[in-house]
């Protein structure tokens, strides 16, 4: 995943590269217009690759952003834990203090439930969430400035699929590897549109 991941990124900045080279060099009608409307060019500089950011993706997500469903605490069974995220489809819950939902305590993965009861043979129904979450200080989050590119480049290296997001007043959601992948590829798209625009005068 990583690699393809990785892959997608460099792919993106050679088709960019190679839609530039064409501005420059195949097309000099476009090649005057660059040298002649500062304007243009700085509506479509505006408009650059790698802009979109954390808060976009949760937007596009709608309710499901706000994750009142994505988090659970401490306290809770490893069972229940597991049980919620089969029930919304998802790979990792954020969890909370009992009582405190924007204060976060950590997060739970289904790879947690993998090696740390499954692996070790011990019971989901009897371990609290506590004891096998990934700590609060050992997690690693966004804000809802952070690009999505940086997000993805977070995940990638260091191997997570699910990166909670977090603002001024607590915890604002979660964004998986899936998120953030669709999210570029839309950005990469967009971009290849409006450079082609510029390309035919249409900027």
């Amino acid at each position: 995943m990583q690699r393809a991941v990785g892959s997608f990124i460099s792919h993106g900045r050679i088709v960019k590269s190679l839609v530039l080279q064409h501005v420059r060099v195949v097309n000099p009608i476009a090649q005057t217009l660059v040298r002649h409307n500062s304007t243009s060019a700085a509506r479509m500089e505006e408009h650059g690759f790698e802009k979109t950011i954390i808060s976009d993706v949760l937007k596009s997500k709608g309710k499901s952003a706000d994750g009142s469903w994505l988090w659970c605490t401490t306290e809770d069974s490893v069972y229940d834990a597991v049980k919620s995220m089969t029930q919304h489809n998802v790979g990792a819950l954020v969890v909370v203090k009992p009582g405190e939902e924007k204060s976060i305590a950590g997060i739970i993965t289904e790879r947690d439930y993998l090696r740390k009861i499954i692996v070790q043979g011990r019971s989901s129904k009897s371990t609290k969430v506590g004891d096998i979450m990934t700590e609060e200080n050992k997690l690693i989050t966004v804000t809802p400035d952070t690009k999505v590119l940086k997000a993805m480049q977070l995940m990638t290296d260091n191997r997570i699929r699910h990166i909670p997001v977090i603002g001024e007043k607590g915890m604002l959601g979660m964004v998986s590897i899936g998120d953030v992948v669709r999210a570029v590829v839309s950005e990469h798209r967009e971009e290849l549109d409006r450079l082609n625009a510029f390309i035919q005068g249409g900027y």
